[in-house]
């Protein structure tokens, strides 16, 4: 088998999900693989409040801060920001929202500029691919919801439409 052909096929392989790939061409055959970690699940991280991470590990040779054994439970209340009425245009997929084409080009939408249905409105980032999110309606945008270069999570709200 060709090394560009093997090449190509690594190039594929970190850019999908895929963890295996093994590709038979007559008698010649190439099988290659993901190390994948042990424990592929991802480390979720929680903040300390802000009255809290100074002090936090402060009582030398604790297991347990000395300023969060002091703390009692308190409610957290979201914050939900007020999204005005309107038609929501929702993140299609797991990303990174990109305003426009590139740092230096201007954002494909700004508040109050009137948009046409199927016209771009910015672009997601998913493993190394740009996908282009449309009007879903036409009409005004109200509301940006997400800033360039966040993360965005799947229907997650990125404009309102009205």
């Amino acid at each position: 088998m060709d090394i560009r052909k093997i090449k190509k096929l690594i190039e594929l392989l970190e850019g999908s999900s895929l963890s295996e790939i093994e590709i038979v061409e007559g008698e010649e055959s190439v099988r290659l693989s993901r190390a994948m970690a042990v424990n592929s699940a991802p480390m979720m991280q929680h903040a300390l409040p802000a009255n809290v991470q100074a002090a936090a590990w402060s009582a030398p040779g604790s297991a347990v801060p000395a300023a969060a054994a002091a703390l009692s439970p308190v409610p957290v209340e979201a914050e939900e920001e007020a999204v005005p009425e309107g038609e929501l245009v929702r993140a299609l997929m797991v990303g990174t929202y990109y305003s426009s084409s590139s740092p230096e080009a201007e954002p494909f939408v700004s508040l109050g500029q009137r948009v046409s249905e199927g016209e771009t409105m910015c672009i997601i980032e998913a493993m190394k691919m740009f996908n282009q999110i449309e009007a879903e309606a036409s009409g005004t945008v109200v509301a940006i919801l997400v800033e360039n270069g966040q993360p965005v999570e799947f229907d997650q709200p990125l404009f309102v439409i009205r």
